[in-house]
């Protein structure tokens, strides 16, 4: 301590018997360098010094009273804490054994956990916390992950793509493979979403001319998907390589190009709020009505029969692994099951319906990949992500994506190499007509393992759909050459190429939605037509598709099913 003359004032203590400098040290929280420095005379730090005097600063703690020095005879004894009685969850998401759900009538029954499913699920239990209604969900696959692949710490890099490639198996049930070779299913809880590219484009004003639904209906409903899947460009706005490809998309015929709006949570974490995973799944849907409401799920339940008796819907046939089957009574039920499943549950139920599984749309798709110099960016350029929107005139969407870390799967755990030249992938997604000829249809010659019959596509590109992809892969070809990117492609091959039908994995239209129920197989809400309580909720459901991703709009789309359904729960 200092006194106001600029002279340090110190105090004066007589040691104990048996203290050294360096107990005494501790005993008053001082630095035992400080208390040395102060005690000259005494030589020998860790000798007993008991009778000398002992300089200390005059800031030193008082010490803290040892045991010795308390009243033992105060203590009280303190009871253990009670056991928590918890009941162990031995998943990582409560589950409901099926023979339990089969005790219990539903009122709302949602088959499948895609964007569709979850997104109802969600709704329902928002709508619905302060109810006793019941809400369960049945799923045909099993518990693969707990979230978005890219939220594995271990799955980065080529990992990821094998495990994906594990999961997003050949569909199996179809007879005629050739008409729509590369369509992929994924069993499992979440659907698609674990695996899928989180680009979250709305579709564009007039893909809607041909909806029974408005763009300005949608809105409403774009702002909550967006919200609730945390779509924002956020994610690019450090990287300089991102910046100036921009700058030259716009300068060179490209003004309409937008960074990529990502469904991933880019906030810094404060107050002690961590997101724990900020890749947007269906899973996220389910946290959320976790903590909303109880439900119940099944997992390892494939729904074999929609069950309606005059015209009303009275609940749903599963079955497990083990070929049990299951009856599950509900009020009402939603079907998210997938483009090709939800026509076959409805045919093999008897659902009448011309237009069911006709109109199967999906999107044309070809891809390319190209070089551009390191040296034209800051040592650091980080990743691209930007594509030109589908319109009326042009429809259909580029994107381009790249960088060193290759895409936004790149790990903090991996150690990417510095290369000369960073790569870009440069996809094109194109608008195919919905057309009655395109469909799906059960093969009666053949079944599955639960006795379901197999089924037939029948597929092709019309002379419309042809000139898209033409057109789509010229214009490309000058995105690229805009960017400043020059494509790549092995000796003798193609710069660019087509992925045969079923590749995007983007199918839709099999149950679209339409006000006239011979071109049409659900209302402008998703309920089907003449049979009360059934709806579909997933891009089965798309009268078109634009040339945009899709996901954003599926979730639009189930949210505003799932309001409707509440509407008429309050109006019944």
């Amino acid at each position: 301590m200092i006194n106001q003359k600029g002279v340090k004032t110190l105090r004066i203590y007589v040691a104990q018997s048996g203290e050294t400098l360096l107990t005494l040290a501790k005993k008053y929280n001082i630095e035992p360098t400080e208390l040395i420095t102060l005690n000259p005379h005494i030589a020998i730090t860790d000798s007993s010094i008991g009778g000398q005097s002992v300089y200390l600063p005059s800031h030193s703690a008082t010490p803290t009273p040892s045991l010795s020095d308390t009243d033992m005879d105060a203590y009280q004894e303190i009871p253990y804490c009670p056991p928590s009685g918890l009941q162990p969850l031995h998943e990582w998401i409560p589950l409901t054994p099926l023979d339990q759900m089969a005790q219990t009538e539903y009122d709302v029954l949602i088959v499948g956990s895609g964007a569709g499913g979850g997104a109802v699920l969600w709704r329902l239990c928002e709508k619905w916390k302060d109810s006793g209604l019941k809400i369960g969900v049945v799923e045909a696959g099993g518990l693969v992950l707990p979230s978005h692949v890219n939220g594995i710490p271990t799955l980065g890099s080529i990992r990821k793509e094998r495990y994906i490639a594990g999961h997003k198996l050949p569909y199996p049930a179809i007879e005629n493979p050739v008409a729509f070779p590369m369509v992929k299913q994924v069993l499992a809880l979440g659907g698609k979403t674990i695996f899928w590219g989180l680009v979250s484009p709305r579709f564009p004003p007039s893909a809607f001319a041909f909806w029974p639904v408005s763009y300005e209906e949608m809105n409403p409903y774009y702002n909550l998907a967006e919200q609730m899947m945390e779509v924002s460009s956020d994610f690019y706005d450090d990287s300089t390589a991102q910046q100036l490809l921009f700058k030259r998309l716009q300068e060179n015929g490209f003004p309409n190009v937008i960074p990529y709006p990502y469904a991933v949570y880019t906030k810094s974490s404060k107050y002690g709020k961590v997101f724990s995973n900020p890749f947007f799944s269906s899973m996220t849907f389910f946290a959320y009505a976790l903590n909303l409401r109880s439900f119940d799920v099944a997992i390892n339940a494939r729904c074999v029969r929609i069950h309606a008796d005059k015209n009303i819907v009275t609940g749903v046939t599963v079955m497990d692994p083990a070929l049990r089957a299951y009856h599950i009574k509900a009020k009402k039920v939603v079907l998210a099951a997938s483009t090709l499943e939800n026509p076959r549950l409805l045919l093999y139920s008897g659902i009448p319906g011309r237009a069911i599984g006709h109109y199967l749309t999906d999107h044309s798709f070809i891809v390319a990949a190209g070089k551009v110099s390191r040296k034209e960016f800051t040592e650091i350029p980080g990743i691209v992500g930007l594509l030109t929107p589908a319109s009326e005139r042009e429809p259909f969407q580029i994107q381009m994506s790249g960088g060193n870390a290759g895409t936004i799967s790149y790990q903090q755990y991996e150690n990417i190499p510095v290369q000369e030249d960073l790569t870009m992938s440069i996809l094109g997604f194109g608008e195919v007509e919905p057309r009655y000829e395109n469909k799906v249809v059960l093969d009666p010659a053949r079944e599955d393992r639960y006795g379901v019959p197999f089924i037939k596509i029948d597929f092709s590109y019309s002379e419309r759909d042809l000139a898209v992809i033409s057109r789509m892969a010229a214009t490309l070809k000058r995105f690229a050459a805009a960017a400043g990117v020059a494509l790549q492609s092995e000796p003798g091959k193609s710069k660019i190429c087509a992925v045969r039908p079923g590749g995007s994995i983007h199918e839709a239209g099999t149950c679209r939605m339409g006000n006239d129920p011979s071109t049409s197989v659900t209302n402008r809400f998703g309920q089907v037509h003449g049979i009360s309580g059934l709806y579909v909720a997933d891009n089965s459901i798309f009268p078109t598709v634009s040339g945009t991703n899709p996901v954003l709009t599926i979730v639009a789309l189930a949210i505003r099913t799932a309001d409707y359904i509440a509407w008429q729960q309050n109006n019944e």
